[in-house]
Protein backbone atom coordinates (compact mmCIF):
# COMPACT_ATOMS: atom_id res chain seq x y z
CA UNK A 1 0.00 0.00 0.00
CA UNK A 2 1.23 3.53 -0.73
CA UNK A 3 1.71 6.14 1.95
CA UNK A 4 -1.28 8.39 2.74
CA UNK A 5 -1.44 11.57 0.67
CA UNK A 6 0.00 14.52 2.55
CA UNK A 7 -2.02 17.64 3.32
CA UNK A 8 -0.89 20.51 1.09
CA UNK A 9 -0.46 23.84 2.85
CA UNK A 10 0.09 27.48 1.87
CA UNK A 11 1.26 29.93 4.55
CA UNK A 12 0.92 33.72 4.36
CA UNK A 13 2.76 35.77 6.99
CA UNK A 14 4.58 39.09 6.65
CA UNK A 15 6.78 38.73 9.75
CA UNK A 16 9.89 36.86 8.53
CA UNK A 17 10.90 35.31 11.87
CA UNK A 18 7.39 34.06 12.62
CA UNK A 19 7.06 32.75 9.06
CA UNK A 20 10.37 30.91 9.34
CA UNK A 21 9.31 29.23 12.57
CA UNK A 22 5.95 28.16 11.19
CA UNK A 23 7.49 26.85 7.96
CA UNK A 24 10.01 24.83 9.97
CA UNK A 25 7.25 23.32 12.11
CA UNK A 26 5.15 22.34 9.10
CA UNK A 27 8.11 20.73 7.35
CA UNK A 28 8.78 18.62 10.44
CA UNK A 29 5.29 17.12 10.19
CA UNK A 30 5.35 14.11 7.81
CA UNK A 31 1.59 14.44 7.18
CA UNK A 32 1.97 18.01 5.86
CA UNK A 33 3.45 19.33 2.62
CA UNK A 34 4.25 23.03 2.36
CA UNK A 35 3.61 24.07 -1.26
CA UNK A 36 3.97 27.83 -1.04
CA UNK A 37 4.51 30.90 1.14
CA UNK A 38 3.45 34.53 0.73
CA UNK A 39 4.02 37.80 2.57
CA UNK A 40 0.94 39.69 1.35
CA UNK A 41 -2.75 39.01 1.02
CA UNK A 42 -2.79 39.39 -2.76
CA UNK A 43 0.09 36.94 -3.18
CA UNK A 44 -1.62 34.52 -0.78
CA UNK A 45 -4.85 34.60 -2.78
CA UNK A 46 -2.92 34.10 -6.03
CA UNK A 47 -1.18 31.05 -4.55
CA UNK A 48 -4.44 29.57 -3.31
CA UNK A 49 -6.02 30.01 -6.73
CA UNK A 50 -2.99 28.55 -8.52
CA UNK A 51 -2.08 25.67 -6.20
CA UNK A 52 -5.47 24.86 -4.63
CA UNK A 53 -3.92 23.66 -1.34
CA UNK A 54 -5.99 21.71 1.17
CA UNK A 55 -5.33 24.38 3.81
CA UNK A 56 -4.23 28.03 3.76
CA UNK A 57 -2.80 29.46 6.99
CA UNK A 58 -3.18 33.25 6.91
CA UNK A 59 -2.01 36.03 9.18
CA UNK A 60 -4.96 38.30 9.90
CA UNK A 61 -3.01 41.54 9.33
CA UNK A 62 -1.49 40.88 5.93
CA UNK A 63 -0.56 43.79 3.64
CA UNK A 64 -2.87 44.53 0.67
CA UNK A 65 -5.62 42.13 1.73
CA UNK A 66 -6.31 40.93 5.28
CA UNK A 67 -6.71 37.27 6.12
CA UNK A 68 -10.48 37.83 6.28
CA UNK A 69 -10.40 39.48 2.82
CA UNK A 70 -8.64 36.42 1.40
CA UNK A 71 -11.11 34.14 3.18
CA UNK A 72 -13.97 36.11 1.66
CA UNK A 73 -12.50 35.69 -1.84
CA UNK A 74 -11.94 31.96 -1.29
CA UNK A 75 -15.54 31.56 -0.13
CA UNK A 76 -16.95 33.74 -2.91
CA UNK A 77 -15.03 31.85 -5.61
CA UNK A 78 -16.14 28.46 -4.29
CA UNK A 79 -12.55 27.27 -3.76
CA UNK A 80 -12.11 24.07 -1.75
CA UNK A 81 -9.16 25.34 0.28
CA UNK A 82 -9.94 25.50 4.01
CA UNK A 83 -8.65 28.59 5.79
CA UNK A 84 -6.98 28.94 9.19
CA UNK A 85 -6.44 32.50 10.42
CA UNK A 86 -3.72 33.46 12.91
CA UNK A 87 -4.08 36.71 14.81
CA UNK A 88 -1.78 38.54 17.20
CA UNK A 89 -4.54 40.92 18.30
CA UNK A 90 -7.93 39.49 19.14
CA UNK A 91 -11.03 41.21 17.74
CA UNK A 92 -14.40 39.56 18.40
CA UNK A 93 -16.10 41.27 15.46
CA UNK A 94 -13.42 40.07 13.05
CA UNK A 95 -13.84 36.53 14.37
CA UNK A 96 -17.60 36.89 13.91
CA UNK A 97 -17.08 37.93 10.30
CA UNK A 98 -14.56 35.14 9.69
CA UNK A 99 -16.92 32.50 11.09
CA UNK A 100 -19.75 33.92 8.97
CA UNK A 101 -17.53 33.49 5.90
CA UNK A 102 -16.73 29.88 6.78
CA UNK A 103 -13.30 30.00 8.43
CA UNK A 104 -12.13 26.51 9.45
CA UNK A 105 -9.72 27.61 12.16
CA UNK A 106 -8.96 30.76 14.15
CA UNK A 107 -5.96 30.72 16.48
CA UNK A 108 -3.87 33.29 18.29
CA UNK A 109 -0.30 33.75 17.10
CA UNK A 110 1.08 32.77 20.49
CA UNK A 111 -0.31 29.27 19.95
CA UNK A 112 2.28 26.51 20.08
CA UNK A 113 3.59 25.63 16.60
CA UNK A 114 2.66 21.99 17.16
CA UNK A 115 -0.89 23.06 18.04
CA UNK A 116 -1.07 25.04 14.79
CA UNK A 117 0.10 22.00 12.81
CA UNK A 118 -2.46 19.82 14.60
CA UNK A 119 -5.13 22.39 13.71
CA UNK A 120 -4.10 22.20 10.05
CA UNK A 121 -4.61 18.43 10.12
CA UNK A 122 -7.95 18.80 11.89
CA UNK A 123 -9.39 21.30 9.41
CA UNK A 124 -8.05 19.26 6.47
CA UNK A 125 -10.23 16.39 7.78
CA UNK A 126 -13.26 18.68 7.85
CA UNK A 127 -13.08 19.84 11.46
CA UNK A 128 -13.11 23.33 12.92
CA UNK A 129 -10.62 24.69 15.45
CA UNK A 130 -11.19 27.86 17.50
CA UNK A 131 -8.83 28.86 20.31
CA UNK A 132 -10.59 29.09 23.73
CA UNK A 133 -10.22 32.88 23.92
CA UNK A 134 -11.56 33.11 20.38
CA UNK A 135 -14.66 31.13 21.35
CA UNK A 136 -15.32 33.42 24.32
CA UNK A 137 -14.91 36.57 22.24
CA UNK A 138 -17.09 35.15 19.48
CA UNK A 139 -19.92 34.53 21.93
CA UNK A 140 -19.68 38.15 23.14
CA UNK A 141 -19.68 39.43 19.56
CA UNK A 142 -22.74 37.37 18.67
CA UNK A 143 -24.61 38.83 21.64
CA UNK A 144 -23.54 42.35 20.61
CA UNK A 145 -24.70 41.81 17.03
CA UNK A 146 -28.03 40.48 18.25
CA UNK A 147 -28.42 43.73 20.18
CA UNK A 148 -27.40 45.73 17.11
CA UNK A 149 -30.24 44.14 15.17
CA UNK A 150 -32.66 46.16 17.32
CA UNK A 151 -31.50 49.41 15.69
CA UNK A 152 -34.04 51.33 13.57
CA UNK A 153 -34.71 50.05 10.07
CA UNK A 154 -33.60 52.08 7.08
CA UNK A 155 -35.81 54.67 5.45
CA UNK A 156 -36.99 54.03 1.89
CA UNK A 157 -34.43 56.53 0.56
CA UNK A 158 -31.60 55.00 2.62
CA UNK A 159 -32.56 51.56 1.34
CA UNK A 160 -32.53 52.83 -2.23
CA UNK A 161 -29.09 54.39 -1.76
CA UNK A 162 -27.78 51.24 -0.08
CA UNK A 163 -28.86 49.20 -3.09
CA UNK A 164 -26.94 51.51 -5.42
CA UNK A 165 -23.88 51.38 -3.16
CA UNK A 166 -24.05 47.58 -3.35
CA UNK A 167 -23.99 47.87 -7.14
CA UNK A 168 -20.65 49.71 -6.83
CA UNK A 169 -21.89 53.20 -7.62
CA UNK A 170 -20.04 56.21 -6.17
CA UNK A 171 -21.74 59.05 -4.29
CA UNK A 172 -21.66 61.40 -7.35
CA UNK A 173 -23.08 58.60 -9.55
CA UNK A 174 -25.86 57.97 -7.05
CA UNK A 175 -26.60 61.70 -6.93
CA UNK A 176 -26.99 61.75 -10.71
CA UNK A 177 -29.13 58.62 -10.71
CA UNK A 178 -31.51 59.97 -8.06
CA UNK A 179 -31.37 63.63 -9.19
CA UNK A 180 -30.14 64.73 -5.77
CA UNK A 181 -27.12 66.84 -4.77
CA UNK A 182 -23.90 65.02 -3.77
CA UNK A 183 -24.17 66.71 -0.35
CA UNK A 184 -27.61 65.16 0.17
CA UNK A 185 -26.29 61.72 -0.78
CA UNK A 186 -23.37 62.10 1.62
CA UNK A 187 -25.81 63.02 4.39
CA UNK A 188 -27.90 59.93 3.68
CA UNK A 189 -24.76 57.78 3.64
CA UNK A 190 -23.69 59.20 6.99
CA UNK A 191 -27.08 58.32 8.49
CA UNK A 192 -26.95 54.90 6.86
CA UNK A 193 -23.53 54.14 8.32
CA UNK A 194 -24.67 55.23 11.79
CA UNK A 195 -27.72 52.99 11.69
CA UNK A 196 -25.65 50.00 10.59
CA UNK A 197 -22.80 50.73 13.01
CA UNK A 198 -20.13 50.91 10.31
CA UNK A 199 -17.78 53.56 8.95
CA UNK A 200 -17.41 52.82 5.24
CA UNK A 201 -19.30 51.53 2.22
CA UNK A 202 -17.97 47.95 1.99
CA UNK A 203 -18.74 47.34 5.64
CA UNK A 204 -22.22 48.85 5.15
CA UNK A 205 -22.97 46.40 2.35
CA UNK A 206 -21.65 43.44 4.36
CA UNK A 207 -23.66 44.41 7.45
CA UNK A 208 -26.80 45.02 5.41
CA UNK A 209 -26.44 41.59 3.83
CA UNK A 210 -25.98 40.02 7.27
CA UNK A 211 -29.22 41.63 8.42
CA UNK A 212 -31.10 40.60 5.32
CA UNK A 213 -31.51 44.17 4.04
CA UNK A 214 -29.98 43.28 0.69
CA UNK A 215 -30.79 40.32 -1.51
Amino acid sequence: MGSPQRVTVVVAEDHPIYLEGLVRAIRRMPQLELVGTATSGRDALALVRELEPAVAVLDLRLPDLTGVDVLNAVSRDGLQTRVVILSAVFDGDLVFEAVRLGVAGYLTKDSDRTAICDAILTVARGGTVLAPQVQAGLAASVRRHEHDDQRPVLSAREGEILGLVAQGMTAPEIAGQLHLSPATIKSHLHNLYEKLGVSERAAAVAEAMRRGLLE
